[in-house]
């Protein structure tokens, strides 16, 4: 009796749908990977325009979402000395919100001719801050630094000048030149009374002078 070999019929519908299915998956995952980055939105820059921060993450021509993850856009942008911290998150993959926190210039140092900024970076670049005109000591230097961090842009920006104007009795003192015409005293651990300011000119006659904020809130008029 002779052995009969059955055949095994080939299923060409069943491998037409698996590619078919293939297809599909292939064409999901191309479509995604190639998917490209339609808004990007700038939170808190006042230094670096828009367009600056979008070079520097090399954002210009709206790339490939997944080919520009959110450290990696992070990572190129801390490279730039104005931005101190900055966070990228994602919203539907393709919207890009990039919040800056800005390394903000405090004031050029007549001394060494750098405009110093918060961190303590120097950068050759001129900006609008006040001009401290003279050296001031390596123990208090950076303290001062710190102190000027706290300021109000609102009370920086009027500013003009700052002399550092130790005494005898206030090794750590200095005097201001303000853009309204008022001087102002003040010591490292006085600086914070400088957020007042304004409040403290409503309170005082309407001719310049000079204000004592090293000890108490004494006004003193320039004749």
């Amino acid at each position: 009796m002779k052995n009969k070999t059955k055949k095994r019929k080939i299923r060409y519908d069943r491998i037409i749908i698996f590619l078919i299915i293939l297809i599909i998956i292939f064409s999901f995952f191309s479509y995604f990977f190639n998917l490209k980055i339609t808004n990007i939105y700038i939170l808190n820059n006042n230094i670096l325009s828009d367009q600056k921060i979008i070079e520097f993450a090399e954002l210009s021509d709206y790339p490939s979402t997944f080919q520009n993850l959110s450290f990696q856009i992070e990572n190129r942008i801390k490279n730039n000395i104005y931005v101190k911290d900055v966070n990228v998150t994602k919203k539907w993959f393709t919207q890009v919100y990039i919040d800056i926190t800005e390394n903000r210039p405090l004031f050029y140092y007549e001394y060494n001719k750098k405009t110093i900024l918060s961190d303590k970076r120097e950068t050759t670049d001129l900006h609008a801050v006040p001009t401290v005109i003279n050296y001031i000591t390596d123990s208090y230097y950076d303290k001062f630094i710190e102190e000027m961090n706290k300021l109000d842009e609102s009370i920086l920006s009027r500013i003009s000048e700052i002399k550092f104007y130790p005494n005898e009795v206030d090794d750590n003192r200095f005097l201001l030149t303000m853009s309204d015409g008022n001087y102002v005293y003040v010591n490292i651990s006085t600086f914070n009374k400088l957020n007042k300011y304004i409040t403290i000119l409503e309170s005082l006659p309407k001719e310049n002078g000079i204000l004592y904020l090293d000890y108490g809130n004494n006004f003193e008029i320039i004749d």
